[in-house]
């Protein structure tokens, strides 16, 4: 099955695709539809609410405010042989906040205060049950499912101190959608293609094995440390081709289309767009 979260004049509602439509349930995102009780299957049709067309929906980020949004760097083999590093024991984590979440077809605001605006296609899972200091198979249980994200990021602030975090927490920078699509639909996501384009040219491009640590790993690592809960994000690592490793590097320019696919999954497209001045 696939979920949504899509924009109406009415705020916010949770969604259902149904073919070449969405239909709206009584549920203002997918984070309260997976947080609801008998999760998605518990809920209904929301009462009066036509169903949407996909082709005009307003998509929302797929899940708008989860309470962590948890992310694993150096994780695909490609993207540590060309950062130089040596292949980490443990997944190497950094966290994100709610507010650095846009939807799938947002524009993307370059931030006037970076010129080193890099790409970074990943394979997102989000938590559909609590799970705490759980072994493999019970977090694999506890991935309601996957998403296609792109942790943009800002490598001139990234780098400036050994924590990473400055260069990943702009707002409204990381693309996340449009559906969340169960395990069952894309075989746990365990050999799907991922890639990113600028332009038409393609600059990421890898299977999902690659992975050093797979989904059902990190959520179990995450949560020997913290209780994830239903809608909560966890982003699972980038591909080798990221811009700021090219030699010279590229990075984004206003104007040009930044596109994120998995497959099975759906794709993010984001027009790259000179930040506006503030008021």
């Amino acid at each position: 099955m696939r979920f949504a979260t899509i924009r109406t004049a009415d705020g916010t509602t949770a969604a259902r695709f149904d073919g070449d439509t969405l239909t709206p349930l009584d549920a203002p995102d997918v984070g309260a539809l997976l947080a609801a009780e008998g999760g998605p299957g518990g809920v209904s049709a929301r009462a009066g609410a036509a169903p949407v067309l996909v082709a005009e929906a307003d998509f929302a980020p797929v899940v708008p405010s989860p309470s962590k949004v948890i992310c694993v760097g150096l994780n695909y083999r490609t993207h540590i042989q060309e950062t130089g590093r040596e292949l980490p024991e443990y997944p190497t984590l950094f966290a994100k906040f709610a507010e650095t979440l846009m939807g799938p077809y947002d524009d993307l605001a370059l931030p006037s205060v970076s010129n080193r605006v890099d790409w970074e296609a990943e394979l997102g899972l989000i938590i559909g049950r609590p799970v705490y200091r759980a072994d493999a198979a019970e977090a694999a249980g506890a991935i309601a499912g996957y998403t296609v994200c792109n942790d943009v990021s800002m490598r001139d602030f990234q780098r400036r101190t050994l924590q990473w975090l400055a260069g990943k927490m702009f707002q409204h920078s990381t693309p996340a959608g449009p559906y969340l699509v169960t395990p069952d639909e894309v075989g746990n996501a365990a050999d799907l293609e991922i890639g990113c384009s600028v332009d038409g040219e393609v600059m990421q491009l890898a299977r999902t094995s690659d992975l050093l640590f797979g989904p059902a790993d990190i959520v179990s690592y995450v949560s020997q440390a913290i209780t994830l809960r239903p809608g909560d994000l966890l982003l699972t690592g980038t591909t080798g081709g990221v811009g700021d490793a090219r030699k010279p590097p590229v990075y984004l320019k206003p104007g040009q289309v930044l596109r994120t696919w998995v497959e099975g999954l759906g794709e993010c497209v984001n027009r790259c767009v000179a930040e506006k001045a503030a008021p």
